[in-house]
């Protein structure tokens, strides 16, 4: 167990670098198991996330070895074992390895997987696209025994993006026989991201960044070296709690077009941020203004992964804000926590509607996901006394030091350990 204390009401000023991205380099770690040798993936974040799924590749026969941020994979001897132990059913991005297993032994076991309590994420989609391209599954006492002869391409149409979904058809497609259409696809940077990888290990994809993405069968790929992006919710995350309680930083590692309508929704509330070199400066003084409505969407709209951090903005910004969570319903966890702090947040069925400019107090509260964990920090920051925030297990899953990169910024920020 650990616990973050925080002490409030202290501008934030100074430097920070964004760690390698969570959400990009989970797909990829999938990814390299489709090729028997050699991955090696730069800055990539040392998180429990991560780590877990090593955990997965190395009972699989990979062996890993970190070099400071750098991480070599040999995947040259694999075992086509089951992905079913408690490592596999804890962590959300266990199902990638359907995709790749399915592609490299032709067959995959595989474990319901679990992650952040946010809302039901049903894997039908994953299912159904896998069935077009050949695949036998049976589901059974929740796991999925799958099988094919051969991966042959199709053309798959999603009823709505997925982003699971989209790595997933992706890892099968690449060395499937003939060409592989994936129509509404996922267009978050976390895909593209992965299509770069994939290509540059010798895959054949067009697409990128766009909702229709191609993909022509290989019949191999081959040892590559890639530079995992910096993680746009982590830079986010920094941004907002500069936002909140105040002072003038630099963020290193801030993409525009990643980040472009969470940046937005910021300057809309006050911020004065400038971009240059995928550096941002950003300035908060005076009160913050209400946005409004704000409304999660898929990419490019603003991200669900970023919604409860901004709950903890709305309610220190003057005027009434609402929040409309379109994608997992059960993303407002935080508001009961926030509300003990002080907020005045009301859930009407997917909406928070937020009353700005409260005196948030410091008291005990508890992460119960990742980015809610990350909201209650922010939340600390701006606070009057001391904030313990207990359960940041789930803040380590996707952040590698946010206690330390805080400090950085001159938070009064530390964690504590707990045996």
């Amino acid at each position: 167990m650990s616990s973050v204390v925080v002490s409030g009401l202290s501008s934030l000023y100074g430097e920070v670098s964004i760690q390698g991205s969570k959400n990009a380099v989970l797909p990829i770690l999938a990814a390299s198991l489709l090729h028997p040798g050699v991955t090696v993936l730069k800055d990539c974040p040392y998180i429990s996330d991560v780590c877990d799924m090593l955990l997965i590749m190395e009972d699989l026969g990979c062996q890993v070895k970190w070099d400071n941020s750098t991480l070599i994979i040999d995947a040259t001897n694999t075992n086509p074992i089951p992905v079913t132990g408690e490592t596999a059913k804890k962590t959300r991005g266990s199902i990638l390895f359907l995709g790749a297993l399915l592609s490299r032994n032709k067959q995959a076991v595989i474990s319901y997987p679990g992650g952040c309590t946010i809302g039901k994420r049903p894997i039908d989609i994953h299912i159904n696209s896998l069935k077009k391209m050949g695949v036998v599954l049976k589901d059974e006492e929740n796991v999925l025994t799958c099988s094919v002869s051969k991966l042959r391409g199709t053309r798959i149409e999603f009823p709505s993006p997925s982003v699971g979904a989209t790595e997933n058809v992706l890892l099968a497609a690449v060395l499937a026989e003939g060409i592989t259409e994936i129509v509404n696809a996922a267009r978050e940077p976390e895909i593209t991201a992965l299509c770069e990888f994939l290509i540059q290990s010798g895959a054949k994809i067009t697409g990128l960044g766009t909702s229709c993405l191609r993909i022509e069968g290989v019949d191999e790929l081959h040892d590559t070296s890639y530079q995992v992006p910096p993680d746009r919710i982590v830079a986010g995350t920094y941004l907002t709690a500069v936002a909140a309680a105040s002072g003038y930083a630099v963020i290193h590692g801030v993409i525009e077009q990643d980040l472009a309508e969470v940046i937005y929704v910021l300057r809309k509330m006050g911020c004065v941020i400038d971009l240059r070199e995928n550096k941002a400066f950003i300035k908060r003084n005076g009160v913050l203004q209400s946005p409004g409505i704000i409304i999660t969407e898929p990419f490019p709209g603003f991200p669900t992964d970023m919604q409860s951090q901004f709950l903890s903005l709305m309610s220190v910004s003057y005027g009434e804000s609402v929040l409309e969570e379109r994608i997992f319903e059960a993303r407002f966890n935080v508001v009961e926590d926030l509300n003990r702090m002080g907020a005045l947040i009301n859930i009407e069925e997917k909406r928070a509607v937020v009353q700005g400019l409260r005196k948030l107090r410091g008291t005990e509260v508890v992460a119960k996901d990742l980015r809610g964990g990350a909201a209650l920090i922010i939340a600390g920051l701006t606070a009057e006394g001391i904030t313990v925030i207990r359960n940041t297990e789930f803040v380590e899953r996707g952040y590698v030091d946010i206690c330390k990169d805080l400090r950085n910024l001159n938070a009064n920020i530390r964690i504590i350990k707990e045996v």
